[in-house]
């Protein structure tokens, strides 16, 4: 069996969490690491999400931690159509929870995950966001146990 755990680390982006506003994003530096993954686990929604009751996660990137931009398909593997960075919308009924991850191949240093809550949202939905970092400079990996 190959060994991975010793060639990653993972950054908490939020939660595990429910929310049902805006989370405040934490930068996630990348410094030392040639390749990043998000995670992102979405439990079941709190209300019955639409067009104007939605959440839509927004990932943006820097070279220096001031100023993010929008990332773009040039910049994401495993998915297409981005548009002002939303990687994910939550805009029809979400009965059931899912995993999804993202490839990041923007080449910058930070990234940001934003759940951008529109609407009304009487209710939470259980959220959970995290980057996987691997190809380090410097394997192993400390543990994170």
């Amino acid at each position: 069996m190959k060994d991975l755990h010793s060639k990653i680390a993972i950054v908490n982006a939020f939660g595990p969490v429910v929310l049902s506003a805006d989370n405040t994003p934490a930068a996630i530096d990348l410094q030392g690491f040639n390749a990043a993954e998000i995670e992102l686990a979405i439990g079941i929604g709190g209300i019955t999400f639409d067009a104007t009751n939605k959440i839509e996660f927004k990932l943006t990137h820097s070279d220096d931690n001031v100023s993010y931009s929008a990332v773009t398909d040039a910049d994401m593997l495993g998915i297409s159509g981005i548009s002002n960075g939303i990687i994910k919308s939550l805009v029809a009924a979400h009965a059931a929870a899912e995993s999804c991850r993202y490839g990041y191949k923007g080449g910058k240093r930070y990234l940001k995950l934003l759940a951008d809550f529109s609407g009304t949202h009487g209710a939470g939905t259980p959220l959970y966001a995290a980057v996987i970092k691997s190809k380090g400079y410097n394997n192993p990996q400390p543990n994170a146990a």
